[in-house]
């Protein structure tokens, strides 16, 4: 499945590397590129450095709790290539977003 409209928060996409990067001074939200999803066991994946971006609904990133533990505004977790270790996206709260306003 191939997947488009997605949004950055906290971050962008280096389209010369294939990879996450800053985001530019004052851009709040950079766009996606698109996205080629291949269903297959987790025990499959390639081994690469990469952080697991959370996918949110909205760009309010919160919603009422499920029985899973995950927020009902929580879609998945995508694993995007990253040249720098995952905690450096994590202190930034770089997320995916599917829509930027309600």
């Amino acid at each position: 499945m191939y997947c488009r409209g997605l949004f950055f928060d906290g971050g962008a996409w280096d389209y010369e590397n294939h990879t996450l990067t800053e985001a530019p001074a004052k851009v709040l939200y950079t766009d996606v590129p698109i996205i080629w999803m291949i269903p297959m066991q987790q025990s499959d994946f390639s081994t690469f450095n990469h952080y697991s971006c959370p996918m949110y609904k909205t760009s309010e990133r919160r919603g009422i709790l499920s029985t899973t533990g995950h927020s009902t505004n929580h879609v998945m977790n995508c694993r995007i290539p990253s040249a720098v270790d995952k905690s450096h996206w994590v202190l930034r709260g770089l997320a995916m977003l599917t829509a930027l306003s309600d």
